[in-house]
């Protein structure tokens, strides 16, 4: 699962054994090269299937981590893109992964700011918001509030995009990989504090589409078609378009 030049079992226990915060703080040198980066194949599914939903001005990477969503939104918007995050750590990595594209006269600006996602601190300022890979540190009852803050920074008819995975089916080896980290990591949590969040089972699409409801966004399913389909149809990945009413 990891390179040689990722980080070691000993930092990977480090980090297990940090507050989210500081665990990302560690991590954001080296978590380019671990698994947890979104793949490049998903952000160009997400690319594609958003384009024709725009035109989009200004964009907002929500827990933008080490800034692969901001090079989505460099190819989505034509004035502005910001990534937020509430990792110091990941930002810095970020900002000088993105340092490239400083001269870039044809693409948008690019801003980095710190904060939490459940208090951003923008007006209505933004046509799309996206966010990989992010939703598993947030708990369940934490959802709405975040998806209140989204709404709130987005435009009348602005969208917030973001890709869900099918949930593996039950008694698969992914089935049994996913349900022992959860238990593993509520085991962890459970005895040591600070706590560090991360669960891969508490995204569940019809909760979280009824989430978006109502917090007031339309929300539409799109298949991304290109990772394929279930053995019963259902799509393997769905792009959640969410519109700002």
């Amino acid at each position: 699962m990891f390179t040689s030049q990722g980080p070691t079992l000993r930092e990977l226990a480090v980090q297990a054994f940090s507050s989210t915060m500081r665990g990302y703080d560690l991590l954001a040198p080296k978590f380019d090269l671990t698994p947890y980066r979104t793949p490049d194949r998903v952000l160009r599914a997400v690319t594609d299937a958003v384009r024709p939903l725009g035109p989009f001005d200004r964009g907002l990477d929500v827990c933008c981590g080490t800034g692969a969503g901001v090079g989505v939104l460099r190819g989505l918007c034509r004035e502005r893109v910001t990534g937020v995050d509430f990792s110091a750590g990941m930002l810095g990595a970020a900002r000088s992964a993105h340092t490239a594209h400083a001269g870039d006269t044809d693409g948008p600006a690019v801003d980095w700011v710190r904060a939490d996602a459940l208090a951003l601190p923008f007006s209505r300022t933004f046509d799309l918001a996206v966010s990989f890979g992010a939703f598993g540190h947030f708990l369940p009852e934490e959802r709405p509030a975040l998806f209140d803050q989204v709404h709130a920074v987005l435009r009348p008819g602005g969208l917030f995009a973001f890709p869900v995975g099918a949930p593996p089916a039950v008694g698969s080896r992914a089935y049994w990989s996913l349900l022992g980290f959860d238990v593993a990591m509520r085991v962890r949590n459970a005895l040591w504090r600070p706590p560090f969040v991360m669960y891969y089972r508490t995204f569940p699409l019809a909760g979280v589409v009824d989430d978006l409801v109502r917090s007031g966004f339309t929300v539409r399913l799109l298949p991304l078609e290109e990772f394929g389909r279930r053995p019963d149809g259902s799509p393997r990945v769905r792009l959640v378009a969410a519109a700002r009413d």
